[in-house]
């Protein structure tokens, strides 16, 4: 049988047909291939399966004993997917369809983020393809986030079917005549006051949807992680103290998108509209607040222009969007705490700033270097106040 090793993971390619008149000599070289390969993670790609009989299916079932773990069929045709259904071994294995192909040449990009680029197929559908040739885990999460959000009643858009574009995977969505906040922003910078109340009111609503306990991972849980992840750049004496401030934020049950800026919103058939689920989880919305302090003032207080380069807008528009969004939280609020709740998201929005640089190629350079250093200066006074 062919085989692929990437690491530590091998993939085994099912071909042709499986059947008792090849299954003993098949499933021979299969135990042989395990005896010395086990130790790795193994997946089957059936992509060139044309039938499986159950003299087949019970070689791989001696496969998932030998290993003693689950074992995963991959780029299963509908026939033989059906072959597999049909005798329940969907349930013994870990079997997933082939998924369609599709082509974006010549496709007219309409957003690119840190993950993916977003492409019109034609003039009712979009796909979302990920850079990552192992983005599927990460798809299949967003469209499980975006099903249980809907069901709470926030309007987001969910994937109808998950393709391969070249190497990658994609999430295909119908969007007639959507916008993002962001496009609407740059063709009708006349209207930006109007355009961002209309988008700080969807975000309030949002932030309101309280989800059931447990149904999403705490926002503050990702925050920790992260900041255990970067803790060579935070200091000695800086890294417990942010600890033990993010630690110290009441858990609460809200909603938290995760990256909620302008890019992530879209108005459909004049409603507003969550895209980019893969980051949903639970929390106070202080945490979501960050990452807009993120968008919109920390990467062109490092880089001056950074937005006009990422989103298409100037500066100054940039931070009237920030003082807007932050003047409609806290318009309930008295005035003599806001200065305390902005040195909060301040910190937050750092934390998150430094994740972003340091897990990436951001980190690289004399710019890299310079974020950095900044971010270091910035955790030492937000400290101290």
């Amino acid at each position: 049988m062919r085989t692929q090793t990437l690491k530590d993971h091998t993939v085994i390619f099912l071909e042709g047909r499986i059947d008792s008149s090849n299954a003993a000599e098949i499933g021979n070289e299969l135990d042989g291939f395990l005896e010395t390969n086990g130790d790795k993670e193994i997946s089957f790609d059936a992509s060139g399966l044309v039938y499986i009989s159950s003299a087949g299916l019970r070689i791989l079932m001696k496969a998932r004993k030998k290993l003693g773990r689950p074992v995963s069929v991959t780029e299963v045709s509908p026939t033989v997917y059906e072959i597999f259904d049909t005798t329940g071994f969907t349930e013994l294995l870990d079997v997933k369809k082939a998924v369609r192909r599709v082509s974006v040449e010549g496709c007219e990009v309409i957003g690119k983020g840190l993950y993916g680029t977003v492409y019109r197929l034609d003039p009712d559908t979009i796909v979302k393809v990920y850079d990552s040739p192992e983005s599927l885990p990460m798809i299949e999460n967003e469209r499980k986030n975006a099903r249980m959000a809907f069901l709470k009643g926030v309007p987001t858009a969910i994937s109808y079917d998950v393709v391969r574009v070249g190497d990658s995977y994609g999430s295909v969505f119908e969007l007639l005549k959507a916008r993002t906040f962001n496009d609407m922003i740059i063709e009708e910078p006349e209207r930006a006051e109007t355009i961002i109340a209309q988008y700080i009111e969807f975000l309030i609503s949002v932030h309101k949807t309280v989800m059931d306990s447990g149904s999403l991972p705490a926002y503050k849980d990702s925050l920790i992680k992260a900041l255990e992840q970067m803790k060579e750049y935070t200091g000695k004496t800086q890294y417990p103290r942010i600890k033990d401030f993010i630690l110290s934020i009441p858990d609460k049950p809200f909603l938290v998108h995760g990256d909620c800026q302008m890019k992530n919103v879209m108005l459909v058939d004049d409603e507003p509209m969550l895209i980019d689920m893969d980051t949903l989880s639970l929390g106070d919305p202080i945490f979501d607040m960050a990452g807009l302090y993120v968008t919109y003032k920390l990467f062109n207080e490092d880089e001056p222009g950074n937005s006009l380069r990422f989103l298409g807008i100037e500066e100054e528009m940039a931070d009237l969007i920030w003082d807007r969004c932050y003047e409609g939280y806290l318009r309930d609020t008295d005035s003599k705490g806001h200065e305390e709740v902005l040195n909060k998201i301040k910190l937050l929005a750092n934390v998150r700033y430094l994740s972003v640089v340091t897990s990436s190629g951001l980190k690289d350079g004399s710019l890299g270097e310079k974020r950095i250093r900044n971010t270091g200066r910035r955790f030492e006074d937000l400290l101290e106040s």
